[in-house]
Parts: structure tokens; sequence; C-alpha cells
């Protein structure tokens, strides 16, 4: 059977009736601010004293937008008659968000847990140049990491946690116990 001429036309008329008639949902931006999701990936913050300058996160980071500068230093030793130690220093450390694809590849391989997922989203510069953030604003974005979810009560302990608090049981009970008096008798 052949459509009927103009059909399309009338059922689209139709769904542009409908939809003037109902209420607008647009959220007004710069007034009215978004609900987020609790993990949205907005910005990367750096805790600083974490950060090993292991270079893990430059040389993973698909986009090099990593920069890190170091130097070594050294540290005196610990106890009398110890030997010197030497250490790396964060100088720089600098992300370029005009560059960065906001992968997360950076903060998955941090193995000091440095880089952290903020998230605030309001950063635009009017200068592109503008969007390298240094150490200390990515410090600062660090204060805006929400604390992470809390673990499943249904969940298993973590075995870290289970062999230490064994360990702490263990020790207390050999504490506790009265000491036994050694020797012979008679």
């Amino acid at each position: 059977m052949a459509p009927i001429p103009g059909s399309g036309l009338a059922k689209g008329l139709a769904v542009t009736l409908r939809t003037m008639t109902r209420k607008t949902v647009t959220e007004q931006y710069p007034d009215a601010l978004p609900e987020l999701p609790p993990r949205t990936r907005g910005v990367i913050g750096l805790f600083e004293e974490n950060c090993t300058v292991c270079m893990l996160c430059a040389r993973e980071c698909p986009d090099w937008c990593i920069y890190i500068d170091s130097h070594k230093e050294t540290v005196p030793p610990a106890a009398p008659g110890g030997r010197e130690r030497s250490r790396n220093v964060l100088d720089r450390f600098a992300i370029d968000f005009a560059l960065c694809m906001y992968c997360g590849i950076c903060i998955e391989v941090c193995p000091f847990d440095a880089l952290f997922w903020s998230p605030e989203f309001e950063y635009a510069e009017t200068d592109i140049r503008d969007l390298t953030h240094e150490r200390d604003k990515l410090r600062e974005w660090m204060w805006t990491v929400p604390a992470p979810p809390a673990l499943d009560p249904g969940a298993e302990e973590p075995k870290e946690i289970a062999a230490a608090r064994r360990t702490a049981e263990k020790l207390a009970a050999e504490q506790a116990a009265p000491e036994q008096p050694q020797g012979g008798g008679s």
C-alpha cells in the first residue's frame, strides 16, 4: 500500500506539538550548578608528598602531557656508621590539560597514590598556554578530591588487614598470658 501524501509531515508536526507542551529540562549552567556523579573525572590533583619522582605517569601517558623535573639529593645516614642515601626531589610537576585526553592512565599506574581525579571541571582559560597547570595549581585541586566510597559491609576483609589483625591479636594474647615459671620443680 502506498503511503498517504503528507503523512510524514503530519507525524513531524505531532511530535513538535507534543514536545512544545512539556516543561523544559534545560539547566541554566552558570546560575545553577549541575549535580555530578560522586566520582566524576574533572581535573587531576597532585598529592605531592606521595610523589617519589618515579616518572611512571609521564612514561605511560599516551599524550606526553606530563612534565616532570627533579634532582638527586643526598640524605645523611639515619644511624651513626650508616651510609648516605640519595633520593629524588621533585622540582617541577606539570600537566598540560590542552593535550590531556583524560584517560586516567597516569592515575592508575602511580604506585604511590600521588595522583587523583577531582570532580572540578571549571578551569577554562582564555589563553591555551594557561592550561598547563604546575604543581602548586595541581596541589590546590587535590583538596577537592572526594573521599573514596565506603567498603561494602558484606565484602571480605582485605588480606593485608586480616594478617595485621591476626598478628596484633597474637601479640596481645602473648602479653596478656601470665608468665609461666621456668625451671625444675622439687
